[in-house]
């Protein structure tokens, strides 16, 4: 049979100015090192191995209760009844936020929640104000033909916007996009500045109240925040000032908390009447989680005491391997290499910085990504593949798909490949 020949033609100017991601292109250069067989430790992923972290064995268990039930037609367009009480109650115990069951919504995981929430409340050529390095958002904006204010963050902010940072920015912006535990960073927003933030959104909003203007929507992605370490705590802002809850639409679900990414069960709490048009968002494009995870995680949100065990077993593991890199990396600081990294903080993310822009003709973080992958086997994330345009050399390590030995057995092959360049 002879093969169809095919000619480009045009796409939509939607399709041809779209970037793809970058974490795809990285992760297929990996694959290709480890057909050669060579030797990887890969800390490019967002993602959980189930070799290193399994999903709850009662979430297991209950996803395949459901399934024999058959529990595998379509879910209700919002989502189940029992998931979304469970969501609101799980909101209440954990957080002591008390929301009607309508300011619920189920989707496919919190990629449609984040695409749906841009969809409801953002017009083409609306401002979106939010930080760089952060995951998507960029994307989503372009996505939506909104204009992009972006506000660059570094080291010194901890890598999270601060009320005062955003303050000259709000004033003419439809929707403000925050994410903490931060991906890519791992860092955690504090307690004075979660609640700064929060009041920006509410003066912001009165004023737009007297004056007829549309609201201030506030994006609050805190998907990681069962997930912090030490004295790291999340809050979200409803929390610290009520008022705010009218205007926040939050991003969560279960990959991320219970290692479930495949999974794919997300959701948001909101106002109703945005959840209920981000609901038919999502209706049209069919991105619904399955009904037999839905209804296993419904049972499973209301075990407390599961879950306790599963977040300190969890917790515990995922802070070793962040540790691990942290004072790996610390180790090479002290010995004078121009290297240094976060102390962990929160989700599954450490950020580090390898220092060698402007060492023997080194330009970009690409090369030296490339300089840590051929020569350590050692693969990262250029905070680039975020958002950020700086060449400093910070970089994501992402942990949940590598083993402690892993981790100790690249170090030195990173150490190696540093002073093979600064020496």
């Amino acid at each position: 049979m002879t093969p169809f020949a095919f000619s480009e033609v045009p796409l939509s100017t939607l399709a041809q100015g779209l970037v793809g991601s970058e974490i795809l292109r990285i992760s297929a250069e990996i694959t290709a090192l480890k057909r050669e067989g060579r030797e990887i430790c890969n800390l490019t992923v967002g993602d959980f191995s189930p070799a290193e972290f399994r999903i709850p064995k009662a979430l297991e268990n209950a996803i395949t209760q459901a399934l024999a039930d058959g529990q595998t037609n379509y879910p209700p367009s919002d989502g189940t009844i029992e998931l979304r009480r469970a969501v609101v109650k799980f909101y209440e115990e954990e957080l002591g936020l008390s929301y009607p069951l309508e300011s619920t919504l189920i989707a496919g995981g919190s990629r449609p929640i984040i695409y749906a929430a841009y969809a409801a409340v953002v017009d083409p050529g609306d401002k979106v104000v939010y930080p760089t390095p952060s995951w998507n958002n960029n994307h989503y904006t372009y996505l939506m033909r909104a204009n992009a204010c972006e506000i660059v963050v570094g080291p010194d902010e901890n890598f999270l916007p601060t009320a005062e940072l955003l303050r000259p920015h709000i004033r003419d912006a439809r929707l403000l996009a925050v994410c903490t535990p931060l991906n890519p960073t791992g860092t955690v927003m504090s307690r004075d500045e979660v609640e700064a933030i929060a009041r920006l959104v509410v003066e912001e909003n009165e004023r737009r109240a007297k004056s007829g203007e549309r609201a201030l929507f506030l994006l609050w992605d805190q998907v990681y925040w069962t997930l912090t370490f030490g004295e790291n705590k999340h809050y979200a802002p409803p929390q610290l000032v009520p008022e705010c809850a009218q205007w926040t639409i939050f991003v969560d679900g279960i990959s991320k908390a219970f290692a479930a990414t495949g999974l794919r069960v997300g959701w948001t709490v909101a106002p109703p009447h945005v959840t209920s048009r981000m609901r038919d968002i999502i209706g049209h494009i069919g991105a619904w989680a399955p009904r037999a995870e839905q209804m296993a995680t419904a049972k499973f949100l209301g075990q407390k005491d599961e879950i306790a065990t599963y977040h300190d077993t969890m917790k515990r593991e995922l802070q070793l391997r962040l540790d691990l890199l942290h004072d790996g990396i610390e180790a090479m600081r002290q010995e004078g290499l121009p290297v240094r990294a976060f102390s962990p903080q929160g989700a599954i993310y450490l950020s580090a910085q390898f220092n060698l822009i402007g060492r023997n003709g080194i330009t970009t973080n690409d090369q030296i990504r490339h300089i840590l992958l051929e020569e350590a086997g050692f693969a990262v994330v250029p905070f680039q593949a975020f958002g950020l345009k700086k060449e400093d050399g910070w970089f994501r390590l992402s942990v949940g798909a590598v083993s402690p030995a892993d981790i100790r057995a690249a170090l030195p092959r990173v150490r190696e490949a540093i002073v093979g360049r600064v020496l």
